[in-house]
């Protein structure tokens, strides 16, 4: 190691040790013996490289205090700490173990989106700006709305398509767990102009789904596996269908949290996983790009909060970050600056939403930007 990587290693431990020194004198932290005390090494296998924080120029304190905190959680199940491509922290809580396959709900989007970019680089799609209802033709000549024939790709991508949060009602509430999803692109109202504004459809985001099925001729998972998860050495686990025999592609996807690490670094690598390109780097860029902000109210640290491709983006601290995001608190968070994964799962509290679920959401949110804030 050279003089100037010696000097800014020791500056950057030295800030996050003031950190967690000013922490520990105002009674706000942990003391350094219960730190030192705190396990978060990775089990050696071979489907992840392994470090240290040390060897990756991260504060162990710092990481230490995470999955101390993270202990203290009632609903977390996995905390995964990845930095430039080694598994460097790695634990499991109350329910959570390594084989344990999470249900990730709303990351199936982040997923989802990552297939709709194979499925034109597989040429399957021509494009974003291919219309929605061309892929449904049973539907042409039932539809009132003209503005739906005007909804693109892009749209769905960008949650711009123009249908609304099914929360806003109870009716459309109902629709989303009723499991006969596709004769809904007509029968759902718009509540604005496609492209005009941001608006968190569940249908859209499945929507996007059918679309890949039905262009690439095969279900979701079968696609998915083949050319996403496969590649990455990892595996689907169960991913719920609809009456229609399509996968919700907006939620009930199962994975380790190890292999929804792998999908993480994927993205953090532009694209590529084992000197293999899955999908293109501009489709990573795009997918990447905020094009909706203040998409959403900020969550602890996580401020400014917008929306790519069925990515999240925001702000922790002085870092940008992008993240994939589950209800119940489950995250995949890219923080490209430093190189750097974290990982949540968590009980996806399944049908319950409310306080009685956005306590531990939120409690998972401000884990992982409290850590991330802290980093030099």
């Amino acid at each position: 190691m050279n003089k100037l990587a010696v000097l800014r290693q020791l500056n950057n431990l030295m800030y996050s040790g003031i950190i967690v020194f000013l922490l520990m004198i105002v009674g706000c932290g942990p003391s350094s013996e219960e730190l030192e005390a705190v396990n978060y090494t990775p089990l050696i296998s071979d489907d992840w490289q392994v470090s240290t924080p040390e060897e990756q120029e991260l504060d162990p304190m710092l990481v230490a205090k995470l999955y101390h905190d993270a202990a203290e959680l009632e609903t977390i199940y996995s905390l995964l700490v990845v930095k430039d491509g080694s598994l460097i922290a790695e634990d499991y809580f109350n329910e959570g173990s390594l084989e344990q396959k999470a249900l990730l709900q709303s990351i199936a989007k982040s997923i989802t989106s990552a297939l709709v970019g194979i499925a034109q680089d597989q040429n399957c799609l021509s494009g974003v700006d291919e219309k929605m209802l061309d892929f449904f033709p049973e539907y042409a000549d039932q539809i009132g709305d003209p503005r739906k024939q005007k909804i693109t790709v892009r749209d769905m991508l960008q949650m711009r398509a123009g249908f609304p949060p099914e929360e806003s009602d109870s009716a459309l509430w109902e629709a989303v767990w009723s499991g006969d999803y596709v004769h809904l692109v007509v029968d759902f109202p718009l509540t604005s102009d496609p492209g005009s504004e941001f608006q968190y459809s569940n249908l859209t985001a499945h929507w996007l789904g059918v679309i890949v099925a039905r262009a690439c001729g095969t279900d979701l998972k079968s696609f998915g596996q083949q050319y996403l998860f496969d590649p990455l050495g990892a595996e689907i686990g169960d991913w719920k269908k609809d009456l229609d025999g399509y996968n919700w592609a907006a939620g009930e996807i199962h994975l380790t949290a190890r292999d929804a690490a792998k999908f993480g670094m994927f993205y953090l690598n532009e694209g590529q996983f084992a000197e293999q390109q899955i999908v293109p780097v501009d489709w990573v860029r795009d997918s990447l790009q905020t094009y909706s902000e203040h998409a959403y109210d900020n969550i602890g640290r996580f401020q400014d909060i917008g929306y790519g491709y069925q990515w999240w983006s925001a702000t922790v601290g002085d870092h940008p970050v992008n993240f994939a995001w589950g209800h119940g608190g489950q995250l995949i968070v890219l923080v490209e600056e430093l190189n750097m994964v974290v990982v949540v799962t968590a009980d996806p509290f399944y049908d319950t939403y409310g306080s009685a679920s956005w306590k531990h959401e939120k409690a998972n949110f401000e884990l992982v930007g409290d850590f991330i804030d802290s980093l030099p």
